[in-house]
């Protein structure tokens, strides 16, 4: 059974930093599409990035393009999101997934998630 735990969340100010990190077990990550999503309660989920083998192959969503960068270590089994010019709207919970059920790309749907991570931007 695959198991995702997220940490890294909290609270800071517009313009501030997160790293986000995503301690995977119960299966190698190597060779396997991963991402991140985010979802306020009673609202739809929005993919945000994904990533396959290496950064090369990352995707983003506009709204994130240029300020969050998605990363994978294999040796750690774990992923990271370092979220940078946080902005207000960017407040969520932030969810880490993996195995793709189509292709990799940051929209797509995966098989399994954590329990999520709470991200607050304040203005």
């Amino acid at each position: 059974q695959v198991q995702l735990v997220e940490s890294g969340g909290g609270s800071v100010q517009a313009g501030g930093s997160l790293r986000l990190s995503c301690a995977v077990s119960g299966h190698t990550v190597t060779n396997y599409c991963m991402g991140w999503f985010r979802q306020a309660p009673g609202k739809a989920s929005e993919g945000v990035a994904s990533i396959f083998r290496s950064e090369g192959s990352a995707s983003y969503a506009d709204s994130v393009k240029g300020r969050f960068t998605i990363s994978k270590d294999n040796a750690k089994n774990a992923l990271y999101l370092q979220m940078n010019s946080l902005k207000p709207e960017d407040t969520d919970m932030y969810y880490c997934a993996f195995g793709s059920t189509t292709s990799c790309w940051y929209g797509a749907s995966f098989l399994y998630q954590g329990q999520g991570t709470q991200v607050t931007v304040s203005s």
